[in-house]
């Protein structure tokens, strides 16, 4: 990786993590911006990286990076089991043929993606526990607004704005069949779905789309 690069990266053989210099910046970091901006950018990027060493191949490596399952027969059929749930909600969140959005219909694979959509799942969920542990550490209250907006509504729009992208037509389609990473607005909704604290900052009606009653959750 160069110091330019804009992604983090787990390292499995190492059991390391890795953050290029290019990436402290807006909008994943912002030494002037507050908490909940930061643990809503490089905040969820960090622990979303870090859960690769759970998934079902940083399972094969041990604390050391040396090549060991130390996964169970039945941990891993479970791990299987839930994650199965995201593999359907990604299938389910492609547009159709009739979708009247602006992303084209196509077929993704689901499998391909699972293990990018349980670290962004898991890494918003550590990030968000990481943020109301440091307000809590600040004397600061969750409901305190910037901007008109709460700490919590701040990290979700911070957590967002970081897969905001502009991409043509054939670029999405092919994402969506080949890239393990959703496109922007699949990748940012998918999680928040699945994210009750999402729904309550926002103040949403259990049931809406953005706050439905079942969810996936693998951390």
């Amino acid at each position: 990786m160069t110091p330019t690069t804009l992604k983090a990266r787990y390292v499995r053989s190492m059991n390391s993590l890795y953050i290029p210099a290019g990436i402290i910046e807006p909008p994943f970091f912002d030494s002037a911006a507050d908490p909940a901006v930061n643990f809503g950018g490089i905040g969820v990027l960090a622990a979303h990286e870090l859960t690769h060493g759970f998934d079902g191949l940083g399972s094969k490596f041990d604390e050391r990076g040396n090549v060991r399952d130390w996964q169970t027969s039945d941990d891993r059929k479970e791990f299987a089991q839930v994650t199965s749930c995201e593999v359907a909600q990604y299938i389910k969140s492609l547009p159709k043929s009739d979708d009247p959005g602006d992303l084209p219909a196509g077929k993704g694979n689901g499998n391909l993606g699972v293990a990018e959509s349980t670290a962004d799942n898991g890494g918003l969920r550590i990030a968000f526990r990481a943020l109301m542990d440091v307000l809590v550490e600040q004397g600061r209250a969750p409901d305190n607004k910037i901007d008109g907006y709460t700490e919590g509504q701040r990290f979700f729009l911070s957590f967002a704005q970081i897969s905001c992208e502009n991409q043509t037509f054939f670029s999405a389609r092919q994402s969506m069949s080949a890239d393990p990473h959703s496109v922007g607005r699949v990748r940012v909704n998918g999680a928040v779905q699945n994210f009750e604290e999402f729904g309550k900052v926002f103040a949403c009606t259990k049931g809406q789309p953005m706050y439905p009653v079942s969810s996936c959750r693998v951390w």
